[in-house]
């Protein structure tokens, strides 16, 4: 009877990638559509007990093009799974000195991926090159996933600083401090 020989199979794992992208990319576009349909449907469910109206969707999505996120005073993120379009999170600077995390977004089917620590630290990388020595955000009650993850990333609580009628929470880290504090 002959020896079998068994050939080692390879595993690979897909990885994150993270790289700047247009505010007005169809992947961007993409990507900002998913994510105001889960906040506007979460937030409408729970105070309302239906989703979004559709023609509300609309005009909201087009009314926010992200031009905001443009450089020079702007990044926006993408981040892809194994190569697949799998979140986003965006940069702009307040003022000198401070910018402000937005639209930080993993696709459901990606979550607990760690692209989320992932997308938050390249828009720290990004606030940094654009001078920023501190990162503000807001966020709701309802989004505690965020609130979690940011906690965890070394973000702390602090007091409001924008009129957002939405915002329920304000929080603040400090870019210039221990580059590695807080990071998972």
């Amino acid at each position: 009877m002959a020896a079998m020989t068994t050939t080692p199979t390879m595993t690979t794992t897909p990885a994150w990638t993270v790289t700047p992208e247009p505010f007005d990319s169809a992947d961007a576009a993409a990507l900002w559509r998913e994510y105001y349909t889960e906040v506007s449907d979460r937030w409408y469910l729970l105070h309302e007990g239906r989703r979004t109206d559709p023609a509300e969707l609309e005009r909201e999505i087009a009314a926010r093009s992200g031009a905001e996120l443009a450089p020079p005073v702007g990044r926006l993120l993408v981040g892809r799974y194994g190569g697949a379009l799998g979140g986003c999170a965006g940069v702009r600077l307040l003022e000198p000195g401070t910018a402000e995390l937005t639209r930080v977004f993993v696709r459901p089917e990606l979550r607990g991926r760690g692209g989320a620590p992932l997308l938050v630290g390249a828009a720290e990388d990004a606030a940094r090159a654009l001078g920023a020595a501190r990162i503000v955000l807001d966020t709701r009650s309802d989004l505690v996933e965020a609130r979690a993850l940011y906690a965890r990333l070394g973000y702390t609580e602090t007091g409001r600083h924008n009129d957002d009628p939405y915002a329920e929470h304000w929080f603040t880290k400090r870019l210039d401090e221990n580059r590695d504090s807080g990071e998972v």
